[in-house]
């Protein structure tokens, strides 16, 4: 235990949300795996939301088709995604959160940053786990650190239902000989582009030339991507709301489209939708992108900007069909995604 007081973060993740919400709602599927995903039906295109550990043993994992999922695991019970389910199951328990004496950082449904001076942050943390368990009936994993970086991966040593510091002191320890895709925001494209330099561990990156990472990924995400690799990141935990950067909607077709018409008309359909979703939030869109899934399975995205910021409905599908005419459809389309990114609120925060 610290023997004085210190700032600490602590990064809360929810074990399984979305499958523990539905489980709550349905016991008696308790120790059975569970995979939720779009309409429920794995006959149907669409992927994993979220699959329960007992599902995720047979290898299911979220992102995943639930057409494979369904192979790998044909016992599972598929349920339809229930959007307005979790979000209420995750307001209750970020109340629960505010209530206690820390500075809640709400990042997802699902997850939290906390802010909080103690100078016992296990003892806070078995508090947090204990509370939410006891108001909610769902269990969390907790990840204490000295910044969110360290917070948010101790996390996953925690997983499930634990509690682990993840600090300075430690980092070389724990951290040094993993790859660097255990960091957080490093994906597998930019691990594979790290590799290409002879950067594969997490110590790799930590000693990398910045420079020379600056040449490979730019003179602001080069220097970054070093800094994660030496465990450094944010300390401020802020309450302040979380402001939505974009509106989007993408339909999976069960039937492919083939003939660039049907593509046009189901943008605009999918465009609309976004358009009043912007009109709801009250803030200018200042781009519309449009995301192409061709078969069998390539995706891309295109955008453009729009001549004035607006919510107009109509100035939003004549952008996705710009943004569409970027695109040369010469393929079948399996999914079509239409993104409006805001400009400012209007408080300008």
């Amino acid at each position: 235990m610290d023997v004085s007081e210190q700032d600490w973060v602590l990064h809360v993740d929810l074990d399984q949300f979305i499958a523990a919400v539905e489980v709550a709602r349905r016991p008696e599927l308790r120790g059975r795996p569970v995979v939720v995903g779009g309409n429920g039906d794995p006959t149907e295109r669409a992927v994993v939301a979220t699959a329960s550990y007992e599902a995720r043993a047979f290898g299911v994992h979220s992102g995943m088709p639930l057409k494979v999922a369904v192979k790998k695991c044909p016992d599972a019970v598929f349920l339809p995604s229930d959007g307005p389910a979790y979000e209420a199951v995750s307001a209750r328990v970020m109340d629960v959160l505010r209530e206690l004496p820390v500075v809640v950082e709400v990042i997802g449904w699902d997850e939290a940053f906390l802010g909080a001076r103690t100078d016992d942050p296990e003892a806070l943390a078995a508090l947090v786990r204990d509370r939410v368990e006891e108001e909610t009936g769902l269990s969390c994993s907790v990840g204490i650190g000295d910044n969110k970086l360290r917070a948010k991966l101790a996390t996953g040593f925690a997983k499930p239902a634990g509690i682990y510091r993840l600090t300075k002191h430690n980092w070389v320890e724990v951290m040094a000989d993993r790859p660097v895709a255990a960091l957080w925001g490093i994906g597998g494209r930019t691990s594979a582009k790290l590799a290409e330099l002879g950067v594969r561990t997490v110590a790799d990156l930590g000693r990398a030339d910045p420079d020379a990472l600056a040449l490979r990924f730019g003179p602001a995400i080069g220097p970054h991507l070093r800094r994660l690799g030496l465990g450094a990141g944010e300390t401020e935990v802020s309450a302040t709301p979380w402001v939505a950067r974009s509106r989007s909607r993408e339909t999976t077709f069960q039937q492919d489209l083939a003939d660039p018409a049907d593509v046009r008309e189901q943008v605009l359909v999918i465009a609309r939708r976004v358009a009043l979703d912007v009109r709801a939030e009250g803030r200018p869109a200042l781009r519309v992108a449009v995301k192409v899934r061709f078969v069998p399975f390539f995706t891309a995205t295109r955008s453009v900007t729009l001549p004035v910021p607006t919510d107009d409905v109509e100035a939003i599908e004549r952008g996705a069909l710009a943004a569409l005419a970027k695109f040369e459809l010469t393929r079948a389309v399996r999914l079509l995604g239409v993104r409006a990114e805001f400009g400012p609120p209007p408080d300008g925060s």
